[in-house]
C-alpha cells in the first residue's frame, strides 16, 4: 500500500471546499507534454459557458459518462456503505470480499477502500502507469493516465485538486494513494448533506467516478 504524505509517503494534509460549478480544466498535459491543445479546449469551453451555451462542468460530466461505463458498480458499493455501517466496516476491511457480497466482481488482485471524513481527504493516482479499478469504475479518464497527473498528484496534490475545482483546507489531512499491479484503490466519499431519507438507489446516483478517485466530492443535496 502506498500512501504519500506532503512529502512522499503518499499522505498529504488537506480536505474539501467544493467549488465544482466553475469551469474545471482537466489536468493540462497529455503524454506528449502538449499543452497547446488543452489551452484551446479550455478557452473554448470557458467561452461557451460565458455565452450560456453549456453549463459549468457539463463537458467534464459528459466525458465521465463516455469513459466510465462501469462506474455504477463502484457507486453501488458506496451507496450501500452510506446506509449500512456494518457493510461499510467490511468494505474498508476487505474491499474485494465486500464487493462480492453485492454481486460485484473485482478483477484486480486487491481492492483497498479508503474513506474520506471531516479531517481526511483521499486521492488516488498511479505514478508508474495506469493502474485503476476498471472492474468497478470502467476505463480510466484520459487525465488519470496523463504524465502530468501521475507526476503532480504526488508532488502537489492540493494544486491538482484546485484545478478540478476542489479546494482542500490546510487543516485537513490529504492522503495520496499510489496504485500498482497488486493493489487498486477506491475512495469512499462522505455522504453528502441533505441526502437523509434518500433510497440506496437514489444515493448511488449521487456518486460520480471523480469522487471515487478523489478529485471531487459528492455534492450536497438541495
Amino acid at each position: 500500500m502506498s500512501a504519500h504524505d506532503d512529502h512522499h509517503l503518499h499522505d498529504h494534509d488537506h480536505h474539501h471546499d467544493h467549488e465544482h460549478d466553475a469551469h474545471e480544466p482537466l489536468v493540462v498535459e497529455d503524454e506528449a507534454g502538449n499543452i497547446e491543445g488543452q489551452i484551446l479546449v479550455d478557452a473554448l469551453q470557458s467561452l461557451l459557458v460565458e455565452r450560456g451555451l453549456i453549463f459549468p462542468g457539463e463537458v467534464r460530466r459528459e466525458i465521465e459518462r463516455i469513459e466510465s461505463p462501469g462506474v455504477h458498480l463502484g457507486a453501488k458499493l458506496v451507496a450501500r456503505a452510506w446506509v449500512d455501517e456494518a457493510y461499510r466496516a467490511r468494505l474498508l476491511a476487505d474491499g474485494k470480499s465486500a464487493a462480492a457480497e453485492l454481486g460485484v466482481g473485482v478483477g484486480e488482485a486487491q481492492l483497498i477502500v479508503v474513506a474520506n471524513d471531516a479531517g481526511t481527504h483521499n486521492l488516488v493516482c498511479c505514478t508508474l502507469c495506469s493502474c485503476y479499478p476498471r472492474s468497478i469504475l470502467g476505463q480510466p479518464p484520459a487525465w488519470y493516465i496523463s504524465k502530468a497527473y501521475r507526476a503532480r498528484a504526488v508532488r502537489e496534490p492540493r494544486a491538482v485538486l484546485a484545478e478540478f475545482g476542489l479546494r482542500v483546507p490546510d487543516d485537513v489531512r490529504l492522503l495520496v494513494h499510489d496504485s500498482n499491479a497488486d493493489m487498486r484503490y477506491l475512495v469512499l466519499p462522505e455522504r453528502p448533506a441533505g441526502s437523509e431519507g434518500m433510497s440506496e438507489a437514489e444515493l448511488a446516483e449521487l456518486v460520480t467516478r471523480d469522487c471515487m478517485i478523489g478529485v471531487a466530492v459528492a455534492p450536497a443535496v438541495a
